[in-house]
């Protein structure tokens, strides 16, 4: 009984939140006037312009994953196989850019990148090749992660034999250790390969009409053309094409997390200190070179040029972007301060992790259980894998969604200042699932069956025995889910009211405004969003401890 109160709370939650919005928005599109119309199917994909938004974005998303994971496959190396000073401070920075906001990093890669940037010189700005490093710069920490995560546990003994019997380095690590990480690199690639088919901020930024993907053209349709069919077509490819890269990273996930079971004692695999002889020197060069050169010049070097060019005001250099964050911009181009915004963003931030961390946490509650029917496993992978739907769709489709859904009693939200909140749990809510999820999928059911066999009440067991894990695993949580809504910009910039506009949405005008000053102004706030969830991600991670996970 309790178990099914606890899945029915996040089930009824998606459903009026999340379920309903899309099915109506889609309704509109294929049922214009309550008749099901199928016509406008075959219209959307005779249309050249869809195929090259397809194009694009399936181009974009592979390209970006595949050298996504050529470069974090090296750093999941150096920054989790071997141990130096500062390693748990640089696994922390590059964290940093997974959870800003994406209009921060479409600011910060146009900044460096514009004509007068210090990269100018290679005009790729607002090319295909400057979409593509904005989305290896997001998605790289993911690899990093969930490849180190599992080979900081592989038992090193095997490769060392390898080299023994006059194996080379390179030879090792593709015959032995590259096989045993399959379930990590293909999982993480399948996860990077569905955050860029659905980055919305950072292609519209970056890439504009240009180098638009099916989510950009989402929010074109809708807010420019008002062809809700087009929008409805194009949502439900979408949310085919990144099913289709959800089962095939629940498919890796689960090898993922049997791997982690393998080897869950840190004794018995040695990190190696980098330089610590010779011959491991020469194998560490080549990692270590790529890792540094990444570190530096794809991460660092966007954000120190986004702070460097936020000290540059129209009258000199100095603090005057940021004395101006409290002014409306120029010619207004404001409805509000930029710390007003930063206030709202802030409030609705907190609400939406409160109500993301209770939802995630009761489906990864329930989805860890460990139920001996076959039956009842399938029942939860189902519910897993319906949780992660709010990934795939995109968040234009729910942000619109809600505006034509939550319309009248008993739900009447679209004048609510909890229709904000709302909308980015929603986002939030599969990120808190899939941090909290491998903590309590790693804990032994022994022991909950010990607690049982003693005399513990279901309550007690979940308490004493599921409760350690889940408290070592929600520090994270509640940072991924205040960050990931602090940055949440695509449903955002349906729903939030012109008086109380969020930082993301007040960065995105002023870009879009002409004139120096405005631009300046952008930077500045740029730099406050980034400094925000850096420092929610760096005490997340403080909090976490010693922990298993895909995040």
């Amino acid at each position: 009984m309790a178990w099914g109160l606890a899945a029915a709370v996040p089930l009824a939650f998606l459903s009026v939140f999340f379920l309903w919005p899309v099915a109506t928005m889609v309704g509109r599109g294929f049922l214009p006037d309550g008749v099901p119309d199928l016509g406008g199917v075959a219209e959307v994909f005779s249309r050249p312009r869809t195929w090259r938004v397809i194009g694009i974005t399936v181009g974009q998303s592979l390209t970006a994953t595949l050298v996504a994971l050529l470069l974090g496959i090296p750093g999941a190396y150096v920054l989790y196989r071997c141990r130096f000073r500062g390693q748990r401070l640089v696994r922390g920075f590059i964290t940093v850019p997974f959870v800003l906001p994406t209009v921060v990093v479409g600011v910060a890669f146009r900044a460096l990148l514009v004509e007068t940037g210090p990269l100018g010189f290679l005009g790729i700005d607002g090319t295909f090749a400057a979409v593509v490093a904005a989305l290896v710069f997001f998605n790289y920490a993911l690899v990093v992660r969930t490849v180190g995560a599992l080979w900081e546990r592989l038992d090193p003994r095997t490769e060392e034999a390898a080299r023994s019997l006059g194996a080379s380095p390179w030879r090792a690590f593709r015959t032995v250790t590259l096989p045993a990480l399959t379930p990590a690199v293909v999982s993480a690639g399948a996860v990077v390969f569905l955050f860029c088919a659905t980055s919305f901020g950072l292609v519209l930024t970056m890439g504009g009409l240009r180098y638009g993907t099916i989510e950009t053209e989402v929010w074109i349709q809708t807010t420019q053309f008002l062809d809700l069919r087009t929008a409805a077509v194009l949502s439900v490819l979408q949310l085919v094409v990144v099913g289709l890269a959800l089962l095939l990273a629940a498919r890796a996930r689960r090898r993922y997390d049997r791997s982690l079971h393998l080897r869950t004692d840190r004794a018995t695999s040695r990190p190696l200190r980098l330089r610590r002889r010779a011959g491991r020197a020469g194998s560490d060069l080549v990692p270590t070179a790529v890792t540094a050169a990444v570190v530096l010049g794809l991460l660092v070097l966007p954000l120190a040029y986004l702070v460097l060019g936020s000290l540059r005001a129209p009258e000199g250099w100095g603090l005057g972007n940021y004395r101006r964050l409290g002014t409306t911009g120029g010619a207004n181009a404001l409805t509000v301060t930029v710390w007003e915004a930063a206030a709202n963003s802030l409030r609705a931030a907190v609400d939406a992790t409160v109500i993301a961390v209770v939802v995630g946490t009761l489906v990864a509650l329930v989805v860890s259980r460990r139920p001996r029917a076959a039956g009842g496993r399938r029942v939860l992978g189902v519910l897993d894998a319906v949780f992660m739907l709010p990934l795939g769709v995109s968040a234009v489709t729910v942000g619109f969604g809600f505006l034509i859904t939550l319309d009248s009693p008993p739900l009447d939200l679209r004048a609510s200042p909890v229709i904000v909140p709302i909308a980015q749990a929603v986002v939030a809510v599969p990120i808190v699932v899939r941090t909290v999820l491998p903590v309590l999928r790693a804990i032994d059911p022994r022991l909950r069956e010990a607690a049982a066999v003693l005399g513990a009440s279901p309550g007690r067991v979940l308490a004493t025995v599921d409760g350690p894990f889940l408290v070592r695993g929600l520090g994270l949580a509640v940072g991924f889910a205040f960050a990931v809504s602090l940055g949440e910009f695509g449903a955002t910039a349906f729903l939030a009211r012109p008086e109380t506009p969020t930082l993301p949405v007040v960065i995105f005008r002023l870009i879009g405004r002409p004139g120096a000053e405005n631009y300046g102004m952008a930077l500045a706030a740029s730099v406050v969003l980034a400094v925000l969830t850096a420092t929610v991600m760096m005490l997340a991670e403080r909090l976490r401890g010693d922990r298993m996970g895909t995040w």
